[in-house]
């Protein structure tokens, strides 16, 4: 795969409008959860939830985060289910906290679920992320389309409860699955009354994909491009990343774990990071956010100079 100069997009949101292409967006991930897989409770507490999460969504967006990502619900295997008033009352009060300090923070709603959708761009975000691809609510495509919000439509192989026992993809298959599923979801999406411009496009790395089966989808990043639709690129943190250092002989003795935790994988995800930039990616969601823009900065300089 030859690097490649990035397609050009301006991407519509509720009320406003990013340029997609010149450089690579840093979407900052703030998970108000007890037990997400990567950063579960630590911004979150019945005591301070609120102000511990601005802190963090202001630390991000100083380090160069262009959109805050906030998500009440954990999708990792065997999370507890919410109801979408439980999600509310998590997500709620730190957009309206956020927004009435900074006002002009790009935030996106981290949600499957049509209400929490549908309350969280009328309290002021504009965009929802739906790790779904709208399909665990009947309800969210119209929800999205009468809204008027930017959609981000992310593949995902089943539900989490059900990961564990997929059967296994020969690495041959794993591309041509996500493409002609995120392709029906894009019909399903545009059939709702979604338009084109509101939509970007996401893999779904590690949702319903084994370790290794996630590498094809980088390796082979460029071929989403011929959707003609931004490019967004999760890799942050991920199992899969966790796992291929610790099968690394050298670097398991090193690092003298069976399985990397999550908050040990920083370096990896940079290098995947890197990886998708350099295939098409417009936009990184990470925990890491300085990180993840010094690495673009670089990335895009490289883009730069074809």
């Amino acid at each position: 795969m030859a690097f490649t100069r990035r397609s050009f997009h301006e991407w519509q949101l509720r009320s406003r409008t990013l340029s997609l292409g010149e450089r690579t967006v840093i979407m900052g991930i703030l998970n108000v959860t007890p037990d997400s897989f990567s950063d579960g409770g630590h911004f979150y507490s019945p005591q301070d939830a609120t102000s511990r999460a601005i802190a963090h969504a202001f630390q991000m967006l100083d380090e160069g985060a262009g959109i805050i990502d906030i998500g009440g619900e954990s999708t990792r295997p065997n999370a507890t289910p919410l109801t979408p008033d439980e999600e509310q009352a998590r997500i709620l009060p730190v957009i309206q906290a956020i927004l009435q300090q900074r006002s002009e923070t790009v935030l996106s709603v981290d949600t499957f679920h049509a209400s929490t959708a549908r309350l969280g761009i009328e309290a002021g975000a504009q965009i929802v992320n739906d790790v779904s691809g709208l399909l665990w609510d009947a309800d969210m495509a119209t929800t999205c389309a009468s809204l008027g919000c930017g959609t981000i439509l992310m593949h995902t192989r089943g539900r989490p409860q059900e990961w564990p026992y997929l059967p296994h993809l020969l690495s041959s298959e794993v591309v041509p699955l996500v493409l002609a599923e995120l392709g029906e979801r894009l019909k399903a999406a545009s059939a709702s009354g979604i338009a084109r411009s509101k939509i970007m496009l996401d893999p779904g790395l590690g949702f319903g994909k084994r370790f290794d089966e996630n590498y094809p989808l980088l390796a082979h990043f460029d071929q989403l491009r011929r959707f003609d639709l931004p490019l967004l690129v999760g890799a942050s943190r991920k199992g899969f990343l966790g796992h291929t250092l610790a099968q690394n002989p050298r670097l398991a003795e090193v690092l003298d774990r069976e399985m990397v935790p999550a908050n040990a994988r920083l370096h990896a995800t940079t290098a995947a990071n890197v990886a998708a930039i350099l295939a098409g990616a417009h936009l990184i969601r990470t925990h890491d956010v300085r990180a993840a823009a010094e690495a673009a900065a670089i990335a895009d300089r490289i883009l730069a100079a074809l």
